[in-house]
């Protein structure tokens, strides 16, 4: 799921407990209807484990509490509007990423949806790029960019309250966080409200799924581990 353990999976598309990132939606089954890639390179197992574990307790102990009461106050569109805002600012990231890669169409697309979104959509909070002019969105981060370059993921690390990454994707948040407008806010206790905000909201829309995911997994560890994985792959290929 997007925002719990995806998904910002912000993120900028991901499975997480807890998560800045958000990710696009995918078909769990045919995931696992691939064929078998080899394991991840996982050093850090011991760590990692707690890390989910710790990252499990503060979704069910914090972030769906709050997530549900602030779903209880505002009605569902009012949230997907407050989304597609969050969505807009990540135009930099998007652009500068299908650039890296040498996607200019999808880079001037981003741009396109950006500048329709902006004002037709009422600063982002409307998506009329996608209900009226049809214009896919072309999500992309650094981790890709690498990804896309024959980078390989490194070690998987599930990383406190962002939840699972691995070396690659880790490094390429750096330059992704300069990109994103939050980041300019005045104030550490500002941007970290924003993106607190954002998470919940993000939260509020998808809860229930990261219950019916761990639901499935025998080993909640190595489960969400080759989930991340294997979308890392499919995204890096797209």
């Amino acid at each position: 799921p997007k925002g719990a353990y995806e998904s910002e999976l912000d993120g900028a598309g991901q499975v997480h407990v807890i998560s800045m990132h958000e990710d696009e939606d995918f078909d769990l089954e045919a995931e696992f209807a691939e064929e078998d890639t080899a394991p991840p390179i996982d050093p850090l197992s011991g760590y990692n484990r707690v890390m989910t574990q710790v990252n499990d307790k503060l979704y069910f102990w914090i972030l769906k509490p709050v997530s549900q009461g602030y779903q209880a106050v505002l009605p569902e569109d009012i949230r997907i509007a407050v989304g597609n805002f969050f969505n807009n600012l990540m135009m930099p990231v998007n652009v500068v990423n299908n650039l890296l890669q040498l996607r200019p169409k999808r880079a001037v697309t981003e741009l396109t949806r950006f500048a329709l979104n902006t004002t037709t959509g009422v600063l982002g909070f409307g998506d009329p790029a996608s209900t009226s002019f049809n214009l896919k969105a072309y999500p992309e981060d650094f981790g890709q960019t690498l990804g896309h370059y024959g980078v390989g993921s490194g070690f998987h690390i599930v990383l406190p309250l962002l939840g699972p990454s691995n070396l690659r994707d880790t490094f390429g948040r750096i330059p992704d966080y300069d990109l994103d407008p939050i980041s300019y806010l005045d104030g550490t206790e500002e941007m970290l409200a924003v993106r607190a905000y954002k998470l919940v909201n993000h939260t509020s829309l998808h809860i229930g799924e990261y219950e019916n995911l761990k639901a499935d997994a025998v080993d909640l560890y190595t489960f969400l581990r080759d989930i991340y994985e294997k979308r890392r792959i499919e995204q890096i290929k797209e």
